[in-house]
């Protein structure tokens, strides 16, 4: 109704209240992070990356099915839904319901119906009425503590009127993983003195005259940064995917995607024109035997042999919060001389050591990876994305891609954004963020799983994905949690399975162990209300009694 096996090691419980705000990095070491260090070298702790060797243990994950009752009452919530929707377009056909919540906006205006019959049945008798708890606007910088605009309704959220105020609240819905989003700081003054060089627009694209030297800059540092030969960044993270990969494959080749891969990279297996199949999500025995089955029978229609496999998977899963399962895949793609494409867009900046993502995370050799995609919108708290590998692939990218050749180069403060935070991940406060990261996941997670919520995903990843099911839930929950200051994003059907509705929380260096706490004192207090607690695996228990 709303858009969008193993129990993890249990985290190193270390309080401190830490500031969310990022300074110089004299002031880093002084102010910011005064005792993460030492409670690191106290503690041993390790942010996930304990033993390379130990793939089982980096790869721990936890998808908890879904218990019956869950299940059942969801089925039932939705049923009763489309029963209550159903007459009230009878009682409106009838001329007894007058309500705008029920009128089909397409039919007093003569038009065609722009969706169809179940797509608009859906929308303004079930989405229409829970409108208000999606795309809220936001009136500051999206840090941890953020400010959203209020707004108010008075036609049962088809329109809405702004009263001028904002709400504070914690942030935990925003991909700021590395706390790059900030108005001050050495990242943001670096922006605003390259308008004053460059402007704030090229006006062309990169292949006329639409290269600067800060472009160059970019893709020199970040190849230096990936230990790759080359990169080419693009202004549109999305397109970075939709409009590459048609350049890299076309008729005659197969794609193996995993079902659970972002829309972005299925719009663009379907525009390039190639052959597709998807496999189970880091079910590496399916993926094999598709390999195995695409290398004896060929093509279906004609048994000849592919001109090329592409095996597509993600770093970090946006909705699962796992991750793929990169040894095996590189074990796979070698024994059947297949190519592959990681999307790092959640992964890069967020995991391993160094914050290379996730062939970092695992120790792995960049030259394994065919194609790596990532973008700057996430960890670097810009815009854009890139592709980096081998300079023969990204020079035939830089001539065919449509993505460089029709797309606005990028503007200088976008770039700089990108080449300040690089800089500084690669240095000491950077290395900072990524162990306060990744202390704040660990924490977080067990803390949830602990008190008997239903938690996806793998034990070390910043998304947090946390099983709500029924669609009434969904709603009472994010109203619930922005009422006690912690704004989150709920997501449902149908960008999700029907049984698969749950709130995303997206965790971030700039996270206080205070905010943390606060967050889960509240997710506490309402997961007890409306009863969230759908773990049989692990024992239900109040907060307080952790």
């Amino acid at each position: 109704m709303v858009a969008s096996s193993l129990q993890a090691g249990h985290v190193t419980t270390v309080h401190r209240h830490l500031t969310s705000k990022f300074h110089s990095n004299e002031e880093m070491g002084q102010t910011v992070f005064p005792l993460i260090d030492e409670n690191l070298k106290k503690n041993n702790y390790k942010i996930g990356i304990e033993n390379n060797n130990d793939d089982e243990n980096l790869q721990r994950e936890e998808f908890e099915e879904t218990p019956l009752y869950a299940a059942i009452l969801t089925y039932l919530s939705y049923a009763i839904l489309c029963l209550f929707g159903w007459l009230r377009d009878f009682l409106r056909q009838s001329h007894i319901e007058t309500k705008r919540g029920a009128v089909d906006p397409n039919a007093s205006l003569a038009f065609v119906p722009l969706y169809q019959s179940y797509e608009s049945f859906y929308t303004r008798n079930m989405y229409t009425r829970v409108r208000d708890i999606f795309n809220r606007p936001i009136a500051s910088v999206p840090g941890a503590q953020f400010e959203l605009t209020e707004r108010v309704s008075d036609d049962y959220n088809w329109t809405y009127r702004y009263t001028g105020k904002t709400i504070s609240a914690i942030n935990l819905g925003s991909y700021n993983y590395l706390g790059f989003a900030e108005k001050t700081g050495p990242c943001a003054t670096n922006a605003i003195n390259s308008i004053k060089t460059f402007g704030v627009a090229n006006c062309n694209t990169r292949t006329e005259i639409g290269t600067q030297r800060y472009h160059v800059e970019l893709e020199q540092l970040l190849a230096d940064f990936l230990h790759v030969e080359s990169s080419i960044a693009f202004g549109m993270g999305f397109a970075t995917n939709s409009l590459n990969l048609p350049v890299l494959a076309s008729k005659g080749d197969l794609i193996l995607s995993d079902e659970m891969n972002h829309v972005s990279l299925i719009l663009g297996i379907r525009l390039s024109g190639a052959s597709y199949q998807t496999f189970a999500h880091n079910d590496m025995k399916d993926l094999e035997k598709k390999l195995r089955a695409a290398i004896v029978h060929g093509h279906p229609r004609t048994n000849r042999p592919w001109k090329k496999i592409i095996i597509v998977v993600e770093g970090i899963y946006s909705m699962e919060g796992s991750i793929c399962r990169l040894p095996e895949l590189i074990e796979l793609k070698k024994k059947y001389k297949a190519y592959l494409y990681m999307d790092e867009a959640h992964s890069i900046g967020a995991m391993g050591k160094h914050g290379r993502g996730i062939v970092d995370y695992f120790g792995a050799d960049t030259n394994d990876v065919d194609i790596l995609m990532g973008t700057f919108t996430k960890s670097f708290a810009s815009a854009g994305g890139y592709i980096a590998g081998k300079k023969s692939l990204i020079d035939y990218i830089r001539m065919n891609s449509h993505a460089n050749t029709y797309a606005s180069s990028m503007p200088a403060p976008v770039v700089q954004q990108i080449i300040s935070s690089l800089r500084l991940l690669q240095g000491p406060e950077g290395k900072k963020r990524i162990y306060q990261l990744a202390d704040n996941t660990r924490y977080f997670r067990q803390k949830l799983v602990d008190m008997g919520f239903i938690v996806y995903g793998n034990k070390n990843s910043p998304v947090v994905p946390m099983l709500i099911y029924m669609p009434a839930r969904v709603t009472r929950f994010n109203r619930e949690m922005l009422r006690r200051g912690i704004a989150v994003v709920t997501v449902g059907f149908p960008a999700t399975k029907l049984l698969d509705a749950r709130v995303r929380f997206c965790i971030s260096a700039a996270h206080t162990r205070q905010m943390l706490d606060n967050a889960l004192i509240s997710i506490d207090e309402v997961g007890t209300e409306i009863s969230l607690r759908y773990s049989t695996r692990h024992k239900s228990r109040r907060l307080r009694e952790l």
